[in-house]
């Protein structure tokens, strides 16, 4: 049975809904990513940027980068300062949620759990 509002439908059965592209916003149906964000503790260290909410829901299309930019806004920190890491590795800006996902964590259960750490400010 296909409802008026559908058109065509895909191999598995399954109808496409028809609405306007143009006004969608497009990362809102994509498949989502949990991410929990730490501070990478070292011993020296003592500084109060810490997260509040370090427990993130975003889009697989969203880049390191991205994250990085509302990490630093949260933080109030400027952009060269903090680092994204997955064990300990800094990430690089360019790669996507769903690259990391399937290259380092596939498997695993969520939440995906990276680090960030915080650059020496003096300079």
């Amino acid at each position: 049975p296909v409802s008026p509002d559908t058109v065509g439908g895909d191999p598995m059965g399954l109808p496409y809904s028809t609405f306007d592209h143009s006004r969608a916003h497009y990362f809102r149906y994509d498949e989502h990513v949990s991410l929990c964000l730490e501070k990478l503790s070292s011993s020296k260290d003592k500084s109060k940027a810490v997260l509040q909410q370090k427990y993130v829901r975003c889009s697989v299309r969203a880049q390191i980068q991205h994250l990085r930019r509302v990490l630093c806004h949260r933080l109030g920190l400027p952009l060269q300062h903090v680092q994204i890491l997955f064990d300990s590795e800094p990430l690089p800006d360019h790669m996507t949620m769903k690259q990391l996902w399937l290259s380092r964590w596939f498997g695993k259960p969520a939440p995906l759990l990276l680090h960030y750490s915080i650059k020496d400010k003096r300079r």
